[in-house]
């Protein structure tokens, strides 16, 4: 076997240039460790954050991105009993001390040393990746490659949002922004499948068009309308129960007009900015709940992998680049012209 292996780096913070395709070491697992040949890995706006650099945020570089991996598994370290050497696998996108009390509760992103692949340490963007054998997740045979490594960060992400903090119910409506995102094609799902009523928005007709397939309540344009004005006209002006957003400064002012009474924003991101104002006299009148969530447990991943592999639900392939493209993937995700994912053929 060879003693190097292709990956992508991360050496400075910049445009796409700053990507550098190198020869590493291949790792070698530790105890209780496995390491994957990696076969497909899926990009997420993560991976654009941490090349381009965000003020105050020190990434450790250089570093190998991607959160996202589906592969085979290559080489168990000593005390690996749960795997076995050929089995298709994926993995994990965060990781947790294992330890700890939020660890031991279940509720792994609380731990104080949870770290995101790609972000916090190397990620998936290599032909080889050792992960702890707890993280990494056996695949039916059935699942393709495509769908295995696309569900990861988002469905977590998501299901998390929708079902653990949001607690969706089927008698709520829900309103889930930018519906071309792989975290809001996953939510729109987890909230039709628990039977609640789903209002979704889009920047672009060629993006309400694809995402008619959902066969939601409504698809607003959220730049030709006012979302919060058709969200009441909607609902017959009791407003939603549910909001799913990862925009945050854009859309803060309209989730609060939107909520009905008893309401829940969940919030994952803030791409338009994480600097808000709001009116707190609607949040304490109208009992509203505004909340945060990060990716997801353990536990929350291996439903979103049961749910995947039975059908239930399914991520959405954009467009599949090969390994050396990787650039280019980037920039296609950049142009914010995909609608769902967008892979790496990796080997």
């Amino acid at each position: 076997m060879k003693s190097t292996m292709r990956a992508w780096e991360i050496t400075k913070h910049g445009g796409t240039d700053v990507l550098e395709f190198v020869e590493r070491p291949i790792p070698e697992p530790g105890p209780g460790q496995v390491r994957i040949r990696a076969v497909r890995g899926a990009l997420n706006h993560l991976d654009l954050w941490v090349r381009r650099g965000i003020p105050g945020v020190k990434y450790p570089l250089p570093m190998i991105p991607v959160s996202d991996v589906a592969g085979v598994v290559d080489k168990l370290g000593e005390g690996c009993v749960n795997l076995k050497e050929g089995q298709r696998v994926t993995l994990l996108p965060g990781s947790s001390c294992g330890n700890c009390v939020a660890c031991n509760s279940g509720d792994d992103p609380m731990c104080r040393k949870y770290g995101i692949r790609g972000e916090s340490f190397d990620g998936g963007a290599a032909e080889y990746i050792v992960a702890p054998s707890a993280e990494v997740f056996p695949i039916p045979d059935h699942l393709s490659w495509d769908i295995a490594a696309a569900f990861g960060l988002t469905f977590l992400t998501a299901y998390r949002m929708v079902n653990t903090r949001g607690q969706v119910k089927p008698s709520d409506w829900v309103l889930v922004h930018a519906a071309g995102s792989g975290v809001s094609i996953a939510a729109i799902q987890f909230a039709l499948l628990a039977g609640s009523r789903v209002i979704a928005t889009a920047g672009s007709p060629e993006k309400i068009e694809k995402a008619a397939i959902f066969g939601l309540e409504k698809i607003i344009n959220y730049k030709e309308s006012d979302f919060a004005v058709e969200v009441r006209e909607i609902t017959g002006k009791r407003g939603v129960d549910l909001i799913i957003d990862h925009v945050g400064k854009d859309t803060f002012p309209g989730n609060i007009n939107s909520l009905a009474r008893g309401g829940r924003l969940v919030i994952c991101g803030t791409t338009s900015g994480p600097i808000v104002e709001t009116n707190l006299a609607m949040v304490f009148f109208k009992g509203l709940s505004i909340l945060g969530s990060t990716m997801g447990s353990r536990y929350e991943y291996a439903q979103c992998l049961d749910l995947v592999s039975r059908g239930l639900v399914k991520p959405i392939v954009d467009r599949v680049y090969k390994f050396d493209e990787y650039p280019k993937a980037q920039e296609y995700l950049e142009s914010r012209m995909a609608f769902g994912k967008v892979l790496i053929e990796i080997s």
